[in-house]
């Protein structure tokens, strides 16, 4: 028998709820994929000279399928929330589209390689987030934000923040980010679902692009 997404959330409401006490929990809400995000690729990435930028990268299924994070924040709505943190320090977004890999770490390490000031943000589709350095390893970083259901649209503007903060010399305070324990099992599923759709945009032979909203 082959698993639909609705199915897998179906299991994952019945698990959470045993796992409650009996009480099924509400699924999490189903992924929107009939609006895609308005990108125009501009060309190869080149790497930037302006130390007042901040390069921020998704994977090439982003905004495409699917067009929102994990707990439906627009992906329209990520970008303009890091970029308005990113603008109130000062400090500009550049965007960029990696077609080669799917991981968050070595994402976010590629924006800040191509970075002028060196800091970079990648931004999964269902909302896992890092702010990365370019002198640091891909598997190091300035912030991990691992949970993906914990990351709320004030968050990614405190990302933005952060990263410019980053950018300029300073030393910030971690973004503070909610715990939830039941954030894992609720979510799991349909993390894994999410990834296998990103993973299917993949394309090796593609050069990272930069790209604007259209």
């Amino acid at each position: 028998m082959k698993l639909t997404e609705e199915m897998l959330r179906q299991i994952i409401t019945e698990v959470v709820g045993q796992m409650a006490g009996g009480a099924a929990a509400p699924a999490p809400a189903a992924v929107d994929t009939d609006k895609p995000l308005n990108f125009i690729e501009k060309g190869p990435a080149q790497a930037g000279s302006n130390p007042k930028e901040v390069v921020v990268a998704v994977p090439p299924g982003f905004g495409v399928t699917p067009t929102k994070t994990i707990i439906d924040i627009p992906h329209s709505v990520v970008l303009a929330e890091v970029a308005a943190g990113i603008e109130e320090e000062g400090l500009t977004a550049r965007f960029v589209r990696n077609y080669q890999t799917a991981d968050v770490a070595f994402l976010a390490h590629s924006a800040a390689q191509l970075s002028g000031s060196g800091v970079g943000i990648g931004i999964l589709s269902r909302g896992t987030s890092v702010i990365h350095q370019k002198d640091l390893a891909p598997l190091q970083n300035l912030e991990l934000f691992p949970q993906a259901p914990l990351v709320e649209a004030e968050t990614f503007r405190a990302i933005g923040k952060n990263a410019a903060k980053y950018a300029k010399g300073e030393n910030p305070n971690p973004v503070p980010v909610k715990n939830d324990p039941m954030a894992r099992p609720r979510y799991q599923g349909l993390a894994a679902l999410l990834h296998n759709k990103e993973v299917q945009f993949l394309d090796p032979q593609k050069k990272i692009l930069e790209v604007v909203q259209g």
